[in-house]
């Protein structure tokens, strides 16, 4: 019998889970675990993600088209194929330069996500 303390596997595909549609240029899925949070994101060209932080690190790999991010002392172009690691705390916005894919991986999870306080994204 399993102990009810141990975290479950879980097997998913982002074939099957419903996309979130938070502005019409930027939609997102994504899975939680309990010490990271793996999310796939589709931004349209010309999606602006506002200037924010959080305490998550955040990983970010581009797998289709390109995002400027704009951090406090430069902005960086991530391409297809490239990878930005962002700090807890870096505040950053991004916007992309063309339609792109994005998977960005958080830790810990992002509770404000989780909770629905993600306002800024929905605009």
């Amino acid at each position: 019998m399993a102990n009810i303390d141990t975290p479950q596997v879980q097997h998913l595909s982002f074939h099957t889970m419903p996309i979130e549609h938070l502005n019409p240029l930027f939609e997102r899925q994504y899975v939680s675990a309990e010490k990271s949070m793996l999310a796939r994101l589709l931004l349209r060209k010309g999606c602006l993600v506002p200037m924010h932080h959080h305490e998550n690190e955040q990983i970010s790999y581009i797998l289709e088209g390109a995002l400027k991010f704009i951090l406090p002392d430069q902005e960086i172009t991530v391409r297809a194929g490239e990878v930005l690691v962002i700090p807890p705390n870096v505040p950053h916005s991004a916007e992309a330069l063309e339609d792109t894919l994005d998977v960005d991986v958080f830790s810990p999870p992002r509770a404000d996500w989780l909770s629905g306080a993600d306002s800024y994204l929905r605009k």
